[in-house]
């Protein structure tokens, strides 16, 4: 069995070394699966590519809610294909509480950049994952660039102030606001705005004069903040999908993003990263060991049930699991 799996992941590798989109779209459905053989299958195909071929830019666009990710995503997409990039888009849709299903309508709308030959379009439900993106993101990102892509946007589901998790997975984060995005106090606030590297205010064409009011505003608020890094200053730029005025300017600060930072610190960035990500990686084994125990998954629920009819506090609901935990451990000993 496990020479089959080594079998299949060498084959697929290949293929998505070949840039074979048929390839990489099955290894993302791995990645988005909870199945065991799956993930099994997933590890053993990560393990099997080769290095990209040049360096990459990974780039996450995030912002509020209707601020029109998409759209900006589909116009600069396209210009950068024009420019000669190739570019992977993996867009984060947000996933019901209550059926947990997701529409995944990214792709229809984006149309043009879905149907180019140098563009891979992957929308992607959130789940339960929280901070704006999914945890199958992590694992795309480097299938992605295996598969020649040099750009890899990562468009996340409308986040808050304190949803940043995309800035861990990325090398750029791209903040997009509106123009009537706030006051001076609502933009220096913590959070977002201070893992933004490059800020566009969008729909610029809708009000000129409002929206270099908010561009000036955010200047100000963003030199109060700590840079992403000490090569690199944040920059505030006007952008309008519709009519794709301010594309460049977005294009020529993401180019110099990564010209000004040098690509050694964005490898160190990258390895930071990857430590965290196995951090929260051993934090979710660990639990799912924990909750595979009969013991403890009984005194969890046998607790939620206290704190449901008011026996118990949530403090001491826990201690009582943690305890339980305590004692298993022990016994495995």
């Amino acid at each position: 069995m496990a020479t089959d799996v080594s079998n299949v992941a060498i084959r697929l590798a290949q293929a998505i070394a070949a840039g074979q989109r048929r390839a990489l779209a099955q290894c993302c459905s791995l990645a988005e699966s909870i199945r065991d053989d799956d993930q099994e299958l997933l590890s053993a195909v990560l393990a099997e590519l080769p290095a990209p071929a040049r360096h990459t830019r990974r780039v996450a666009v995030t912002g509020a809610p209707g601020v029109g990710k998409s759209s900006f995503v589909e116009r600069w997409g396209t210009s950068l294909i024009n420019a000669g990039h190739s570019v992977a888009v993996l867009a984060i849709d947000p996933s019901s509480r209550r059926t947990g299903g997701s529409i995944l309508g990214d792709k229809t709308r984006m149309q043009v950049l879905a149907n180019s030959s140098h563009a891979f379009v992957r929308p992607q439900p959130s789940g339960t994952h929280l901070g704006g993106t999914a945890r199958a993101t992590r694992l795309c990102i480097p299938l992605c660039e295996a598969a020649g892509y040099d750009t890899i946007i990562v468009e996340t589901v409308g986040v808050g102030q304190s949803e940043v998790e995309v800035a861990d997975m990325v090398d750029l984060c791209l903040l997009l606001v509106l123009p009537t995005a706030g006051d001076d106090v609502q933009a220096i606030k913590r959070g977002i705005m201070e893992v933004a590297d490059v800020v566009a205010v969008t729909k610029s064409d809708l009000d000129p004069e409002a929206s270099r009011r908010a561009a000036a505003m955010l200047s100000g608020a963003m030199r109060l903040l700590q840079p992403s890094s000490e090569e690199w200053t944040s920059r505030v730029v006007l952008a309008s999908a519709v009519d794709q005025d301010g594309l460049t300017e977005v294009d020529q600060s993401v180019a110099d993003y990564f010209s000004d930072v040098r690509h050694d610190m964005v490898m160190r960035r990258r390895r930071r990263q990857q430590v965290r990500w196995y951090d929260d990686e051993v934090v979710a084994m660990m639990r799912l060991a924990l909750l595979a125990n009969s013991k403890v998954s009984q005194t969890v629920g046998e607790m939620r049930e206290a704190i449901v009819a008011g026996r118990l506090t949530v403090p001491h609901a826990s201690s009582a699991v943690v305890k339980v935990i305590q004692d298993v451990l022990k016994q495995g000993n």
